[in-house]
């Protein structure tokens, strides 16, 4: 019997968009970069050089406070350059894919056999633990710190966020596999959503499973963490995300690095919203180029609108990313009468437009903040779309003003920056609560080490 957990506070924001159920492939070729920054913590040190020679699976880069630490190039190809920015920050390693994909072989494994520390070894070998991260701190894991449990979730509930039940068809072995190999690094928890159906899901093995039922966020993998087994100072959890699940069932039934995902191409400014096979680190002109009205401004997102950043058609796939959206950027909009207008077609959470009566409607919002940054507003309203057991407008305080001992007390050990992300929507304050958090727990783990 699956346990139900019921939340009542969040948010679901129906937006116009949303990728219909059908799938195309893009093939393995053109350009692909891997980013140290998509691997929050990481320090990088490139271990290859322009004009090497590399196979799919074969390490790009390493951690360098923690050297066995690899991360596995997404393709097979010619190392074409290495990206630096300013003080020569490593940006990404940009590799030319082979037509025909060549990949290092690290042997097929019997997951059932295999004990946690060989589990890790074969990740660490094939450069994909880095896709594991860790709470606190919500950064990338290392493999030294030993978790007390690892938390997967399979419910995407954020706007035009990706349906992980239609990715998942045809592939619940490897799902399985890499469940299985998870729970033997430690005590395994997935969180599904309780609309969720896919036996995959509901009757996983070597898993304890739970539902929640609610609205947005109830899929954070933070929120599932705090309802299950709330991290103290101290104690170590990982979290993996769905697909990374995949990568490392498919590592242990294959015997080869696969870094494909499925992901969602949607937005209301795209013309045929649609799901996509890609590869890590893909680039995206070939898949935006067409797709959308070049006669008005759009942000194109790596991610949800909620958690993605701002990029380009020349930008890559994230090694996170399972949605790629298009929204009107708003920059030249022109609305008659401003706020005084009953704005059928415009969205609010405090109901202070008379679209609240259009029931299910969806909406086709644009990137404008509406309003400028202000004073911090003490009004319930971050407390309204956190169900975690925190009070989020004092923890936000303490990180403003370094109050580590607040902010320690106030429950940061518990906190990813995502989980600040509809608070940040609805804040009257206009603050970049993410980014926020963000630097406090940067701060917090400084003041640690």
């Amino acid at each position: 019997m699956v346990k139900i957990i019921k939340l009542r506070k969040g948010l679901d924001i129906k937006l116009a968009g949303e990728a219909e159920k059908k799938k195309m492939q893009l093939k393995p070729n053109g350009k692909f970069s891997l980013a140290p920054a998509d691997f929050v913590g990481v320090t990088p040190k490139v271990v290859v050089k322009e004009g090497d020679k590399v196979k799919a699976g074969d390490a790009l880069f390493i951690n360098k406070n923690y050297p066995d630490v690899k991360f596995a190039s997404p393709v097979s190809g010619t190392v074409k350059a290495v990206v630096r920015g300013e003080r020569r920050k490593v940006l990404g390693v940009v590799v030319n894919a082979d037509d025909k994909q060549d990949f290092v072989d690290f042997g097929v494994k019997n997951v059932g056999q295999m004990n946690g520390d060989e589990v890790i070894n074969s990740l660490l070998e094939a450069g994909i633990f880095g896709y594991i991260n860790q709470l606190p701190y919500a950064v990338s894991a290392t493999p030294a710190d030993k978790p007390k449990g690892i938390f997967v979730s399979a419910l995407r509930d954020k706007p035009l966020a990706a349906d992980f039940e239609f990715e998942l068809q045809g592939q619940e072995k490897e799902w399985q596999a890499g469940l299985t190999a998870l729970s033997r690094i430690a005590k395994t928890f997935l969180g599904i959503g309780a609309k969720q159906t896919a036996k995959a899901l509901t009757e996983a093995k070597d898993v304890e499973v739970t539902a929640f039922d609610g609205p947005c966020p109830a899929g954070n993998v933070g929120v599932q963490v705090n309802h299950i087994s709330p991290v103290n100072k101290g104690e170590v959890v990982w979290t993996v995300e769905p697909t990374a699940v995949l990568f490392i069932g498919r590592l242990m039934l294959g015997g080869k690095v696969d870094l494909r995902r499925t992901v969602a191409f949607a937005g209301s400014e795209v013309k045929a919203p649609l799901y996509v096979d890609m590869l890590v680190g893909q680039e995206l002109q070939t898949l935006v180029s067409n797709s959308y009205d070049k006669s008005h401004k759009v942000r194109i997102i790596n991610g949800n609108v909620l958690t993605g950043t701002p990029t380009t058609a020349e930008g890559y796939l994230g090694a996170h990313t399972s949605e790629v959206t298009i929204i009107p950027e708003g920059d030249d909009a022109d609305e008659l009468a401003g706020w005084i207008m009953p704005r059928l077609n415009q969205f609010s959470q405090n109901r202070s437009y008379f679209s609240w009566l259009m029931g299910g409607k969806r909406y086709k919002l644009d990137a404008r903040i509406k309003g400028g940054q202000r004073h911090m507003i003490m009004s319930g309203e971050y407390d309204k779309v956190m169900p975690m057991d925190i009070y989020p407008e004092y923890l936000v305080k303490a990180i403003i003003t370094g109050n580590i001992d607040k902010m320690e007390q106030l429950g940061i050990y518990e906190v990813s920056p995502e989980d600040f992300a509809l608070a940040e929507f609805v804040d009257s304050s206009k603050l970049e609560l993410q980014r926020i958090v963000r630097e406090g727990l940067d701060m917090l783990r400084k003041e640690n080490s």
